[in-house]
C-alpha cells in the first residue's frame, strides 16, 4: 500500500496537510497538555509514553462515569477534562510518528507499537462514551425526586 501512496503526486505534503487539519480539529490546548520531547526517546520509550497517557485517560474517563453515577457531576466533568489532557498528549506523540513517516522516516511497526495504538484508540472510545454517560446521568438526575 505504501508503494501505491508514494506514487501519488505530493503525497508527503498532502499527508502533512491532512495531519495539520486533524490537529486543528483535536483542538490542542497548549496550556493543558504534557510537554513531551520525543527527540530524546527511543522507540520503546515512545511506545510507553503513548500507553502511559492513554492509560491515564482511560482511568480518568472510567472515574468520570463512577462520579456521575454518584451524582457528582462537577467532579465527573473534571475527570473528563483530565482524560482529554492525557489523550491530547498521547495523540500528539502519535501525530509526530505519523508526520515523521510521511516525511520518509520509517517507524518500526512492532507488536508494542500496535499495542500502544490499541491503547490509544480504546482510550479515545472510552472517553467519548464516558462523556455520553456523564451527560445521560446528569439528565436522568433532573427526573429523580429530591428529598
Amino acid at each position: 500500500m505504501c508503494v501505491m501512496l508514494k506514487a501519488i503526486p505530493n503525497y508527503n505534503s498532502h499527508t502533512n496537510e491532512m495531519i495539520e487539519r486533524r490537529e486543528d480539529h483535536v483542538n490542542h490546548d497548549e496550556s493543558t497538555e504534557h510537554d513531551v520531547n520525543m527527540e530524546d526517546m527511543d522507540d520503546t520509550e515512545i511506545v510507553f509514553q503513548i500507553i502511559l497517557y492513554a492509560g491515564n485517560a482511560r482511568s480518568s474517563a472510567m472515574e468520570a462515569i463512577e462520579l456521575a453515577k454518584a451524582g457528582k457531576f462537577r467532579e465527573a466533568k473534571e475527570e473528563l477534562a483530565s482524560a482529554k489532557k492525557e489523550l491530547v498528549s498521547s495523540h500528539k506523540i502519535q501525530t509526530r510518528i505519523i508526520r515523521k513517516e510521511a516525511a520518509g522516516e520509517k517507524t518500526e511497526m512492532s507488536v508494542m507499537m500496535v499495542h500502544a495504538q490499541d491503547h490509544l484508540m480504546n482510550a479515545i472510545t472510552i472517553r467519548d462514551m464516558a462523556s455520553e454517560f456523564v451527560d445521560l446521568y446528569e439528565r436522568m438526575d433532573q427526573f429523580v425526586p429530591k428529598s
